[in-house]
């Protein structure tokens, strides 16, 4: 006899269902086309808080890691001459523990090449505005109607933490304090909010603008960071460099240190177009679109239900 229906389980899969097929259909809708990327790659990234699963073969010699985001095999793709692309996959971060965050989770990334952060702003709002009237029926009443709310970084940190940008600038431990416990819980909590203008200590992979900050955007709603895009950085040297720091900073904080992936910095050296790119977790707008307190509350198979 077979076991019962799990009703719960079937209600999250036909949900995915719904929000994969809406988020393909838009980027389709808009000439995107769909990519797929390694799961083991060379290298994980490099930022001083990821920790990234090592793979090994069968004689236990390191063949890689798994990828936490495919963002640089998807540069690789804008160098070798795509304009448009997405991918929806999962990715692995070994530390990520939480009610949003999951060790393994599923990621949406597209690049738009010859464009800017502000087209892939236009992207995201009109991108969680499409999956939320898929799944919600709500239109033009839903919270996630375009445009959204807009804030730099200083003046979310003015409005929400009653502190100037340049008061914490230098102090990165007291800007994450500050902006953990007194910003992030109070942006958007009645529509999602863009937040522009972060530091260039911060830029990541970004650019930097001409006023000297990193053209990076990060969008919030509820509290929670539902996904971080750049206006990228194309400079090979200077990509080098940041990396060569974000190295030295892991070793400092007694981090394994990760290569840095040379041929993403010759296809950077070859020639990556201006572009634009943005991360977007699927399991927290799931969580979000549906009111759902975790997200493993939107996922089929958690880690704690393995």
């Amino acid at each position: 006899m077979a076991a019962p229906a799990d009703p719960a389980v079937l209600q999250v899969l036909a949900l995915r269902a719904v929000a994969h097929r809406s988020i393909r259909r838009f980027f389709e809708e808009r000439d995107f086309v769909e990519v797929e990327t390694p799961a083991i790659v060379p290298s994980p990234g490099l930022d001083v808080h990821l920790a990234a699963f090592e793979v090994r073969n069968p004689k236990g010699e390191p063949a890689g890691w798994l990828a936490t985001s495919p963002e640089y095999q998807m540069k690789r793709l804008l160098s070798a001459g795509a304009e448009r692309i997405f991918q929806l996959g999962r990715s692995y971060r070994a530390d990520e523990h939480g009610r949003h965050h999951e060790r393994e989770f599923t990621m949406l990334e597209w690049y738009r090449a010859d464009s800017t952060s502000d087209d892939v702003i236009r992207d995201t709002e009109e991108l969680v505005a499409f999956v939320a009237n898929a799944l919600t029926e709500k239109g033009e009443l839903s919270p996630f109607s375009v445009p959204w709310q807009r804030l730099t970084v200083d003046e979310a940190l003015q409005v929400h933490g009653d502190v100037a940008l340049d008061a914490v600038i230098h102090d990165e431990e007291r800007f994450f304090r500050v902006w953990a416990e007194e910003v992030q819980p109070r942006l958007g909590n009645e529509r999602p909010v863009i937040v522009t203008d972060w530091p260039s200590s911060m830029a990541s992979l970004a650019r930097l603008k001409p006023n000297g900050m990193a053209d990076r955007f990060e969008a919030f709603f509820r509290g929670v960071e539902l996904c971080n895009g750049f206006g990228e950085l194309t400079d090979a040297a200077e990509q080098r460099r940041r990396f060569e720091r974000d190295q030295a900073d892991r070793q400092a904080a007694g981090a394994p240190v990760y290569p840095i992936d040379e041929r993403f910095l010759d296809d950077l050296e070859r020639g990556m177009p201006e572009s634009g790119g943005n991360a977007l977790g699927v399991d927290r707008l799931l969580m979000l679109l549906l009111g759902a307190d975790s997200i493993q509350a939107v996922m089929p198979f958690p880690e704690e239900r393995l």
